[in-house]
């Protein structure tokens, strides 16, 4: 009797342990989790190696340090509005990290809208940048969920409680710049994600208190069904997403990139600027 009753006991912890990893894996692709790709070798191949380029702003733009509730402090490259704003947009990094590419695409924002907001290129790999896709695969896949979470949470704190923030981001970003929505609760007004891999709990959707733009690819990873659930998930959720499937492929609009996209990107930029100068009531 002793030995059926061990048996049991057996085959029920292995069933929960079996059942409870399953949830963890699910909930983590829920969670716009993109490490999973970085196993695939084809993914990890369609990103081509970026551009040289080194960065000098003409608009004033530099590094700065942020104070976040870990020991280390956050890092991101800061363009300064010209006058003082509550208006701030927290720029997110492609796998590559924040890279001078980044740093030239803040400065574009900055000037896209009228020099009135400030910009947050935000470093979400601790100082991290990557030139070969082995390096960025390593540095997307081993980026800890709960230290991101709190380089964006000291970001939110460095703007001040009376700051209206909006997000947009490429790739890795792409899925940051919707959690980053979701982490600024009342204090977000816009996200934009270009090809990045969507929240897909719909509880978590529900704490979003801004419209969301999504800006996708023609792709296997970010694929139309899952754009297609994100939406649905949205819908649920009750919140308010736009979005385009751009016959592109994945990171079509990085102009590191050697093959960016230019049509695609061109309208794809439009619609993110046309975008958040609304959010930002901004002619």
């Amino acid at each position: 009797m002793k030995k059926i009753i061990l048996m049991l006991l057996v085959a029920l912890t292995t069933s929960l342990s079996y059942s409870q990893s399953c949830c963890q894996l699910a909930f983590a692709s829920n969670e716009g989790n993109m490490s999973e790709f970085t196993t695939d070798k084809n993914f990890v191949a369609s990103h081509q190696l970026p551009l040289e380029y080194t960065h000098n702003s003409l608009v004033g733009g530099e590094m700065i340090t942020f104070k976040t509730t870990d020991v280390t402090d956050g890092n991101a490259y800061f363009v300064k509005s010209k006058t003082k704003s509550k208006k701030w947009l927290f720029v997110y990094q492609e796998w590559w990290g924040l890279n001078d590419h980044i740093k030239k695409q803040a400065d574009i924002l900055y000037n896209e809208m009228g020099g009135n907001v400030n910009v947050l290129a935000i470093d979400m790999y601790d100082g991290k940048v990557a030139t070969t896709r082995e390096d960025a695969a390593k540095y997307m896949q081993g980026a800890d969920e709960k230290r991101l979470e709190n380089i964006v949470n000291g970001a939110l704190a460095y703007a001040g409680k009376k700051a209206k923030v909006a997000s947009i981001g490429w790739c890795f970003g792409g899925g940051w710049s919707l959690k980053s929505a979701i982490l600024s609760k009342k204090q977000a007004i816009g996200s934009v994600m270009y090809y990045g891999m969507p929240v897909q709990d719909v509880e978590k959707l529900k704490t979003i208190n801004c419209e969301v733009l999504g800006l996708f690819a023609t792709e296997e990873w970010i694929s139309k069904k899952i754009i297609e659930e994100f939406a649905a998930n949205m819908k649920t959720a009750n919140k308010s997403l736009n979005y385009k499937i751009f016959e592109a492929e994945h990171a079509f609009a990085n102009p590191s990139n050697p093959k960016f996209d230019e049509k695609a990107a061109t309208e794809a930029n439009a619609m993110a600027v046309k975008f958040l100068k609304e959010k930002f009531k901004l002619k």
